[in-house]
């Protein structure tokens, strides 16, 4: 989901009495958004939970999370989780940089993000349009 839209939401939570902490990583939205408890992850985009497919790095990120909603010091909090996506920091380099893609990656991931969406088109249709009954 969009940092802004849950930046957005998680200030209308607590101006309602509901404590929030956002996740994210895109540390300059969040904080122009001025949520009041942010833990940043210098991940890529749509990792803010921790490493894929890694449950170590998403169990310590919801702790540390946890922790942060808890204890935060001061309105606007921004905590940066210690964890690296990368040792090396040419990741922000690599990471979806579509002009270090071959053409033919970028036809085959192009292809593989419509097949995706026709999934989802068909799901949601089978929503709308419950199959009927036999009778």
């Amino acid at each position: 989901m969009c940092h802004q839209t849950v930046s957005l939401a998680a200030r209308h939570l607590e101006e309602n009495g509901i404590a929030t902490l956002v996740m994210g990583c895109a540390k300059d939205i969040v904080e122009y958004c001025g949520v009041p408890r942010f833990l940043f992850s210098d991940f890529p985009l749509g990792n803010a939970a921790g490493r894929p497919k890694d449950l170590q790095s998403q169990a310590s990120t919801l702790e540390l999370a946890l922790r942060v909603l808890e204890a935060a010091p001061a309105a606007r909090t921004t905590v940066q989780s210690p964890m690296r996506w990368s040792a090396a920091p040419s990741w922000k380099l690599d990471y979806s940089n579509i002009a270090r893609l071959s053409a033919e990656e970028i036809r085959r991931r192009r292809d593989e993000f419509d097949r995706q969406k026709e999934i989802a088109k068909e799901i949601a249709r089978s929503i709308r349009e419950p199959p009927a009954r036999a009778k």
